[in-house]
């Protein structure tokens, strides 16, 4: 999908993600934008691709900041697609189901609010079987406002299932959360009319990849210990084998002559001698960022932390 490149000044406002993802990357885009090529400022870059897109934070930021013409993303989750779809091609429909929404929510008192939220809990799991998943049709707005409206209400605001794929976070305690932030929804809309986007797989966006083209992966992150194992963004299993898949394409691509960027966590905060993916991109640039815990539900073990940025430039 080819579409002129708006200026950032033809935004009213900045995008920001639509939901809250684990792994999120709004706080570090800032020390990841250090590392971006230089082709992205020249122009040489044509083409922006993220294959593990979440809550689209980084793509949001290229997209919004650069004149990249083609973007391109993907997921393994069903639904995550289905609500970019939904804000692609139905905004106006979505903004004011999210409206309604926000207005019956924010109108009642907290066990009102605690019945609500388990009440649309239960709808969003229950019908997860019941509506056509690939082929755009009117289910898809009430999905992905109930999606959004439980993403921005549950208990530390993430989004996790459970083996079934059905949503399992309880509700959390809010005053006053912001349901619908139509401004950003909209920007977030213009953006999404120059993009392709796929379910399913990080390998399916190969035929879109050349040597114009800028890929970012945000995969899964490796667990740096055995209690730090959330990686609950869908029901399908990232496991060690499936990061040695992840290293042999980043390789193809690599000779594609596409220029490559990963994050992953990184094992030596937990253990120095492990040295898995040093082992596995030997022959790449690996630098370190700070993060901090997010998802940790106790505070107190919310430290900064390296992750680690790879890349082939």
């Amino acid at each position: 999908m080819v579409a002129t490149v708006p200026n950032k000044f033809d935004y009213e406002v900045a995008p920001k993600p639509f939901l809250k993802w684990a792994g999120g990357k709004t706080q570090l885009i800032k020390q990841i934008s250090k590392f971006l090529p230089l082709e992205l400022n020249s122009g040489a870059i044509k083409k922006y691709v993220e294959p593990f897109i979440g809550g689209g934070a980084f793509f949001f930021w290229i997209a919004y900041n650069y004149p990249v013409k083609e973007l391109f993303i993907s997921d393994i989750n069903v639904d995550l697609v289905l609500a970019y779809k939904t804000i692609q091609c139905d905004i106006d429909n979505l903004v004011e189901r999210l409206l309604d929404i926000e207005n019956t929510y924010l109108s009642l008192h907290n066990n009102q609010r605690a019945e609500y939220f388990y009440q649309e809990r239960n709808n969003f799991n229950h019908q997860r079987n019941q509506i056509d998943l690939v082929e755009y049709n009117s289910d898809w707005v009430e999905r992905t406002a109930q999606m959004i409206f439980l993403n921005k209400t549950c208990f530390n605001g993430l989004f996790r299932v459970n083996s079934k794929g059905e949503f399992n976070v309880p509700v959390g305690k809010y005053k006053k959360p912001s349901i619908c932030n139509q401004q950003s929804l909209k920007t977030v809309n213009k953006i999404l009319q120059r993009t392709e986007i796929i379910q399913g797989d990080f390998s399916k966006c190969e035929t879109f990849i050349d040597d114009t083209t800028l890929v970012y992966f945000d995969p899964p992150y490796r667990p740096i210990s055995s209690t730090s194992n959330f990686t609950a963004y869908s029901h399908q299993i990232f496991d060690d084998s499936e990061q040695l898949r992840l290293n042999d394409y980043f390789k193809k691509l690599d000779k594609k002559g596409a220029l490559l960027m990963l994050s992953n966590s990184d094992p030596k905060n937990h253990n120095i001698e492990d040295d898995f993916f040093e082992r596995l991109y030997a022959d790449y640039r690996i630098e370190r960022v700070k993060a901090s815990r997010s998802i940790n539900s106790n505070s107190a073990k919310r430290n900064p932390i390296n992750e680690l940025l790879i890349m082939n430039y």
